[in-house]
């Protein structure tokens, strides 16, 4: 916890995110710290899954309880977070509740996959991965959260000097990367645009441009926005769409906008493909039919729903079953923090994940496997 709140004091709006990034963790916390207090849904279901650790623990080898603990460790130390335990035990938990025998091949015995699956006679190998959704974006969101946060006192400052309502707007051709936690000597670029971006301003230009960044600075028109955030933010999103990093700073009744894109769009879909295709020869043996069950960290409501609502995830899982690195995939499955914390449809998706089968394995068919391999959608 004292971790998480000085990560946390790193700035607003990255400390909002890193708040939300641990959200299991200080879940957690307070469920210890008020155990009569009136649980929400996902303090319930991450209240549950903490529970069930310690009967796992108990059924397995001392090898395997080792593993477990280091595994705990490893989430509870700097930026990461308990993500990848949590989604290792809740597909477990969820296979049991199909009707499936599950040992947890990857603790015990240090196998390559996680999960062992056993139902009337048919077996199946699950492998869990936790991938984050920046993998897919050219902006990323952790490094824009620490640029609005770098540059706020800055336009602060230049707003008392020149009141008005002010749009930025930034096309970012070669990217802006680096999580939350990133180094200093990670964020050249982020110095970089931080540093054009004021000199912009001082010299009191319309506009930068080059290769690496485009700069546009306008009067900020929007038909009924507020000088709020909770007015203004959504009339941007619905200006510059999902896409868009999106940043304001107020003084006094001055505002400031920056909105901001990359040079390409994300391909978020994309990357998550391009990550099933590593794990299906890296973590299943062939040997028996292999489930992939991956978790998207990193992405939003309106993104996760519009992955699944246009489609993308569905045409990538399906494209990469036609690859040879697929033939021991039998189905992979996706989930994101909104299953994993109970929100409710259509902001999460149906029955706890999105799954897909492949058609062309040869298990596809088998009725033993069906509750772990029917296709969701």
């Amino acid at each position: 916890m004292t971790e998480i709140r000085d990560l946390s004091a790193s700035g607003p709006r990255a400390g909002q995110a890193i708040r939300q990034r641990h959200g299991v963790e200080l879940s957690l916390e307070k469920l210890r710290r008020q155990p009569g207090a009136i649980p929400s849904m996902a303090e319930v279901l991450l209240g549950r899954i903490a529970a069930h650790i310690p009967v796992v623990a108990a059924s397995l080898t001392p090898a395997g309880r080792d593993r477990l603990i280091q595994a705990i460790q490893t989430g509870l130390s700097g930026e990461n977070t308990l993500i990848p335990v949590f989604h290792l035990i809740r597909t477990a938990m969820a296979q049991h509740a199909r009707g499936f025998a599950v040992t947890f091949a990857g603790l015990n015995d240090a196998a390559q996959f996680d999960l062992l699956l056993r139902r009337d006679g048919a077996e199946a190998e699950v492998a869990c991965d936790t991938m984050t959704a920046e993998e897919g974006r050219g902006v990323h969101r952790g490094a824009w959260f620490r640029l609005a946060d770098r540059i706020d006192p800055d336009l602060q400052t230049w707003l008392a000097d020149h009141p008005g309502r002010y749009l930025l707007k930034m096309t970012l051709p070669r990217g802006l990367r680096g999580g939350l936690h990133a180094s200093e000597a990670e964020g050249g670029t982020l110095s970089e645009v931080h540093q054009r971006i004021t000199t912009m301003l001082q010299a009191r230009n319309r506009q930068d441009y080059d290769e690496a960044i485009v700069l546009r600075l306008d009067p900020l028109l929007l038909a009924g926005a507020q000088a709020e955030d909770t007015g203004l933010i959504p009339s941007l999103r619905r200006e510059f769409g999902p896409e868009a990093h999106l940043s304001v700073t107020t003084s006094g009744n001055a505002v400031f906008v920056m909105a901001a894109r990359a040079g390409r769009e994300n391909e978020v879909a994309t990357a998550i493909r391009r990550r099933l295709a590593a794990l299906a020869p890296a973590r299943l043996t062939g040997s028996r039919p292999g489930i992939l069950s991956v978790f998207v960290e990193d992405t939003d409501r309106t993104e996760w729903r519009g992955l699944r609502d246009r489609l993308e995830l569905e045409g990538e899982a399906r494209q990469f079953m036609t690859n040879p690195e697929a033939r021991p995939v039998v189905a992979v499955s996706f989930v994101s923090r909104f299953e994993m914390f109970g929100v409710s449809e259509p902001d999460s998706a149906a029955g706890g994940e999105l799954r897909f089968r492949n058609p062309g394995h040869p298990a596809a068919g088998f009725a033993a496997l069906a509750p772990a391999v029917m296709s969701s959608v």
